[in-house]
């Protein structure tokens, strides 16, 4: 028998926390942060952690609640962090040491957890092993673990197959189908099309985009978007200021080279970019420290933008933490006057990011952008595609696995039931053959 435990990330999007059990042993796949509760509970930038006990976290809802399978502890064998995003890492430091596994993933994932661990002063007592992508690993004789590279806003993110003697267990959060990805490669289509022939017995898949009746744009076209604004419109004797996510070393790569072809120094200013930047060039995906001058801590932060007033701000561009509104990034910081940095009318702010839908980021960026525009800034919006597949992507997942079962997961109901509406379209049963389940609960196979 298979039992999967969603223990997180099935009634919202954020804290992801999924445990499988093959007979008598136990696999957990992401251990993430809900975002929203945890800015609430910490009031500090969305990108940090901080030193808080779980039990206080988990009962605000801020990380998952593992009490769920506290019978099945002792029997865990491994932790499976499937990309380096928060929602699916952030949790790790509160939570892993329980489990007595070490934690599988992919290098960059690994370079962002050990630099998560080592900046909150925790020590992680699992060891972490470190899997490439479409690599195999033999948990034991009753299980087998397989990443499959696929295409995310981040590098190095997989999907996860969990062989069994019961079948396969996918798990499919969080990914798009790029097919002209900017970094990395291209989808494995070709072992989604193995393990459909093989028999997946279960699809745990990512339905955040499900109502979008599309297929999610390509990192190309966001490029694209990118080029039209950061070399199509006039900004000579402009400041011009980008903020992404700092995650986003597919879409920093792409501003790197609009920086160079503009003839304008580039500088990183602020913790988050320059974290996930050393994880990407100790695992050799990136170099950008040889291009950029990366500028971590306020009070260096404070001094550059001296010395950027001073030679020109038209001669730089600068790329920025903040992209949410976040009170203690530095775009916040810089608007609100504790960075010394005067702005002019119509110098040029580019959010290459949408606003993330959730009350706090909604309320923290119209606050910014409304203090932009009192500067007289000229706002870019929305320059940006998703890293989460839409449901004609969803669509061709189904059809590549074509999995006996479904559960949604990463979303909220509306999003759940969405993904469950193609699901009968296609023939699926509601409560046979796709499964709403919420956090917390259990379903058996």
């Amino acid at each position: 028998m298979i039992q999967i435990c969603a223990v997180g990330g099935y009634d919202e999007i954020g804290k992801n926390m999924t445990a499988v059990k093959v007979g008598d042993e136990v696999v957990v796949i992401d251990m993430g942060l809900h975002l929203d509760a945890y800015i609430k509970y910490t009031e500090e930038e969305n990108e940090d952690i901080v030193d808080i006990s779980a039990n206080e976290l988990a009962k605000v809802g801020a990380i998952p609640n593992d009490s769920v399978i506290k019978d099945w502890r002792a029997k865990v064998k491994a932790i499976i962090p499937t990309h380096a995003h928060l929602d699916h890492v952030g949790a790790l430091t509160f939570l892993s040491n329980k489990y007595n596994a070490p934690i599988l993933c992919t290098p960059f994932t690994s370079e962002v957890i050990k630099s998560i661990s080592k900046d909150e002063k925790t020590k992680l007592k699992n060891e972490i092993k470190v899997l490439n992508v479409n690599s195999i690993y033999y948990i034991s004789d009753n299980i087998k673990i397989e990443f499959i590279n696929m295409t995310h806003s981040t590098p190095q993110t997989v999907m996860v197959a969990i062989h069994t003697p019961e079948g396969v267990i996918l798990y499919a959060n969080d990914f798009k189908f790029d097919n002209h990805p900017t970094l990395g490669k291209k989808p494995n289509y070709k072992k989604l099309e193995e393990l459909g022939k093989e028999g997946v017995k279960v699809l745990i898949c990512d339905c955040t985009r499900a109502k979008q009746p599309i297929k999610t744009p390509s990192e190309l076209v966001a490029k694209e978007m990118l080029r039209d604004v950061m070399l199509g419109v006039d900004s000579r004797n402009k400041a011009v200021i980008v903020t992404t996510f700092a995650s986003h070393l597919a879409r920093l790569k792409s501003i790197i080279e609009f920086g160079k072809k503009m003839n304008r120094k580039i500088v990183f200013l602020g913790r988050s970019l320059a974290k996930y930047t050393q994880a990407g060039e100790k695992v050799d995906i990136v170099n950008f420290s040889k291009e950029v001058d990366i500028v971590k801590f306020g009070k260096h932060i404070k001094k550059k933008i001296k010395q950027i007033e001073k030679e020109g701000k038209e001669k730089y561009l600068l790329v920025v933490t903040g992209h949410q509104g976040e009170p203690k990034s530095t775009l916040s910081k810089i608007v609100n006057g504790e960075v010394p940095f005067k702005f002019s009318s119509e110098d040029h702010v580019i959010f290459s990011c949408t606003v993330i839908p959730s009350e706090i980021n909604i309320k923290n960026r119209a606050e910014l952008e409304k203090r932009l525009r009192e500067h007289g800034v000229r706002i870019f919006r929305d320059i940006h595609a998703s890293g989460h597949a839409s449901r004609e992507d969803l669509r061709d997942l189904l059809n590549l696995v074509n999995p006996k079962h479904i559960i949604p997961a990463h979303g909220e109901k509306d999003m759940k039931e969405a993904l469950i509406d193609l699901a009968i379209e296609k023939g699926y049963k509601k409560g046979k053959t796709v499964h709403l389940i919420n956090d917390g609960d259990k379903v058996s196979f």
